[in-house]
């Protein structure tokens, strides 16, 4: 594999969406467990215990579904919920829970069918096994990526574990994907190169300050790989 290039994607918001939909259940917790004048100090709640649950459970909807009755506990001045509230949790996590298909970022399909007619393909997304294969199976484009690889966190060391057991040549592989945290920078200081997508709903936990050498190549929209690779 090493003489050939090799394109790495990131899964959730770079190839398909994620995070709006977590953003919706959000929207339409906060309606119904925020106090009214409260609404964006009961968001600032929740982006901590999202963060804090993150880093000691990981990711994906199980997980989220912790942080909304955390929060809601809190909200709740430490009473514990009801039955009945946490039932409403579940009931708001349905669209999360009940995946029977994924919806592919625009042009998607047609990128990747023809660039995995000249590059290898690997495809890298954290989270849950479970959560994470569902959604890679649902999307149906599982098929181009010679390689799926679920890990719990995107680390220096797991891009630099993942060239050393494929055998990856750094100066000719691309990790390519829409969070500075987890797609750009550690690709980069692991010695990959990067691709960077913005995405106008990538999970504020995922934002970090990147600079200019860390992103060797931006684009606007995932067609436009198709000028590049």
């Amino acid at each position: 594999m090493h003489t050939d290039q090799v394109l790495i994607f990131d899964a959730d918001d770079t190839l398909w969406e994620n995070n709006v939909l977590f953003e919706r259940v959000i929207d339409n917790f906060l309606d119904w467990a925020a106090d009214p004048g409260r609404r964006e100090a009961a968001r600032a709640l929740l982006d901590r215990i999202e963060a804090a649950n993150a880093a000691a459970l990981g990711y994906g909807a199980t997980v989220f579904r912790q942080s909304l009755v955390d929060c809601l506990r809190q909200l709740r001045a430490d009473r514990a919920p009801t039955t009945e509230e946490l039932a409403r949790i579940d009931e708001l996590l349905v669209p999360l829970t009940d995946r029977g298909a994924v919806e592919l970022i625009p042009g998607v399909a047609d990128t990747l069918a023809a660039l995995a007619e000249r590059h290898h393909l690997l495809l890298l997304t954290k989270g849950d096994q479970v959560e994470q294969r569902t959604k890679v199976a649902a999307s149906t484009i599982d098929h181009h990526f010679r390689g799926i690889h679920i890990v719990a966190e995107k680390t220096v060391h797991t891009y630099r574990r993942l060239a050393a057991e494929l055998g990856l040549d750094p100066g000719r592989t691309w990790m390519i994907g829409n969070s500075p945290k987890s797609d750009i920078a550690p690709a980069r200081r692991a010695g990959l190169r990067t691709v960077f997508i913005p995405h106008e709903h990538t999970w504020v936990l995922e934002h970090e300050e990147i600079g200019p050498d860390e992103v060797t190549l931006q684009l606007k929209a995932f067609p436009e790989l198709l000028g590049h690779f």
